[in-house]
């Protein structure tokens, strides 16, 4: 028997939950932005992806959500005159960008130069709400403390809540990710409404909206697909159209990996789902897990690749590869979809990335690492250089060699990090991983040199001999490591993404900008027509006012404001309208 899950109706005048949402209160301190580059964090998170993957291909959470809910279950505000739709991804980092993004969401009306536009009856939840790893504490901590500050309860129409799970999503089996939101509860102000961990949403004016659960392996599991192409079968009349979302960009991955990072990124089921089931209904693809705006467009301007990650992670590099230009889709006579803004622009993205020659300066626990390499490096060759000038240069790097040659430990030791750092290397080519890696060791090998060199001369020329000049040497040295360890990759990392445009991830979470954050809003009006607004915030505010609701308290941030647009999107393929 068909099941459909009526929503309320266009004024809520029927609604039997009336009374105003509960309005909860959380002690948690405010977040910081996450430290990627913190030695323990980085061990945890590491167990976590190994623990989730393995378990994850073989416990799959969406096969208990399939078999305890109807196999056609889905979400009807169809009799709405019209809608609008907010949509937030990669969110629940620090709590500066992630609340300001929550507050500007929550705003009953948002003013954006000509355009006044309304919260969303429905907010989307586009995938990676928490970081770095999905558990009740850092959902309630990082996620929804900031949304319950910014709409800790609401008035009927109760505002809905529908969410995609990302990939830190499923870092714990997605356990902590279903009670939360497939349980139908609140969330801060917003009614959470699924029951699975995707989801078909029947919008005003022929629109649907999808969310899908590619899990860890940009997969669409057999029941999953059984369910949408049910969906399409059943529920979806001759031209309606779709708007797609979906937790990862799997366009611009197979674009950025070329020669086989189509199959690696876009498994066998998401493509038919896409190009089969779907078809030509799909008018806007929404997708986050990069933490940036960028907006490609069929060149006929009637299709759309939308990435919009901005709900409050750390910055991602808007350069890190040429994807001007992305494969048509099957229809005849689209052309091209072209690539028409991004947000930041790819000359403040490469500006930004310069910020990694002060990579301590934002990582201060790293330097302790790499402190502690160069000490271990230079004493695993337990070589006294203080006597020796620059014009020995020769002669040094032969001593060098020789302890290698003659020291199994030390040769070991050194062709372990060079082995890790050729690990680190970001490129999909086996040869430029081994070129590129093995480079950026060499520069490591021959700064540590550098640095235990002149360790050893500066503490000669203090007088120490014996003891008191092998402790300052280790001093001088764990120093040194700190400083220019963490410069060189810093230069490495600046390098690779400006010159060759790998390594977008790990240069720009060093940075942990909480900036250039961003959202969309989506408005279907009365006749049909989609108006998508791409919302900004330049600069978040560091601090706020000690309200239950904080306001900003800080000149130099910037308000929400309009990235391009808006985005109009007919609802048949004919000619385009203004949008105003």
């Amino acid at each position: 028997m068909s099941r459909t899950i009526h929503q309320v109706c266009p004024d809520d005048e029927a609604d039997e939950t009336a009374a105003r949402a509960p309005w909860t209160r959380y002690t948690h301190e405010p977040a910081t932005m996450v430290e990627w580059y913190e030695p323990l964090q980085l061990a945890r998170t590491g167990v976590a992806v190994a623990t989730s993957t393995i378990l994850g291909r073989h416990a799959d959470q969406r096969l208990v959500e399939a078999l305890s809910t109807p196999s056609d279950e889905y979400y009807d505000y169809a009799a709405r005159d019209e809608l609008w739709i907010d949509y937030v991804a990669d969110a629940g980092d620090g709590f500066d960008s992630t609340y300001a993004v929550a507050r500007a969401v929550a705003m009953p009306e948002l003013a954006l130069g000509e355009h006044v536009t309304r919260r969303g009856r429905i907010l989307v939840l586009g995938g990676d709400l928490t970081y770095p790893v999905a558990s009740r504490e850092q959902y309630e901590r990082r996620l929804e403390m900031p949304y319950q500050k910014a709409l800790p309860h609401s008035d009927a129409p109760h505002p809905d809540l529908y969410a995609v799970p990302g990939n830190h999503d499923w870092y714990d089996s997605l356990v902590a990710f279903t009670r939360r939101f497939c349980a139908k509860r609140w969330f801060a102000g917003w009614r959470t409404q699924q029951r699975r961990s995707y989801f078909a949403v029947k919008l005003p004016r022929g629109w649907w909206l999808i969310g899908t659960d590619v899990q860890l392996g940009s997969d669409i599991d057999a029941e999953q697909l059984a369910y949408f192409r049910d969906i399409v079968a059943s529920k979806m009349e001759d031209g309606d159209n779709v708007i797609l979302c979906n937790a990862e960009p799997h366009w611009l991955y197979a674009e950025k990996y070329g020669g086989g990072g189509d199959e690696q990124f876009l498994d066998s089921n998401l493509r038919y789902l896409e190009e089969t089931v779907f078809g030509d209904r799909i008018r806007i693809f929404i997708a986050g897990d990069l933490h940036h705006y960028r907006r490609h467009t069929t060149e006929d301007g009637y299709d759309h690749k939308i990435i919009a990650g901005g709900g409050g992670a750390f910055l991602h590099p808007t350069h890190d590869k040429d994807v001007d230009r992305l494969p048509p889709p099957a229809r005849a006579g689209a052309g091209d979809f072209v690539q028409l803004c991004t947000y930041p622009t790819v000359k403040d993205s490469r500006r930004i990335t310069w910020c990694n020659l002060l990579l301590l300066r934002h990582n201060l626990r790293l330097g302790l690492v790499t402190g502690l390499l160069y000490l271990l490096t230079a004493q695993s060759m337990r070589l006294d250089l203080s006597k020796h000038g620059i014009g020995d240069a020769g002669t040094v790097l032969g001593k060098v060699f020789h302890a290698l040659v003659t020291q199994p430990a030390s040769l070991l030791w050194v062709l372990a990090l060079v082995g890790g750092t050729v690990l680190f290397t970001d490129t999909h080519v086996r040869r430029y991983r081994v070129l590129g890696g093995t480079a950026h060791a060499l520069v490591h090998l021959l700064a540590t040199l550098a640095v235990g060199w002149t360790a050893g001369v500066v503490a000669a020329r203090w007088g120490l001999t014996g003891s008191p000049w092998y402790l300052v040497c280790g001093v001088l040295i764990f120093a040194g490591g700190c400083l220019v360890g963490t410069f060189v990759l810093g230069a490495y990392l600046l390098v690779s993404l400006n010159v060759f445009g790998r390594h977008g991830n790990e240069a720009f979470s060093s940075l942990r900008s909480p900036d250039w954050k961003n959202f969309l809003r989506l408005h279907i009006r009365t006749d049909g027509t989609l108006l998508v607004y791409p919302i900004g915030i330049r600069r978040v505010p560091r601090r706020w006012t000690r309200d239950d609701r904080p306001a900003p308290d800080d000149p130099r941030a910037t308000a929400p404001a309009l990235i391009e647009g808006p985005i109009v999107v007919p609802s048949a393929r004919g000619a385009l309208s203004t949008g105003r």
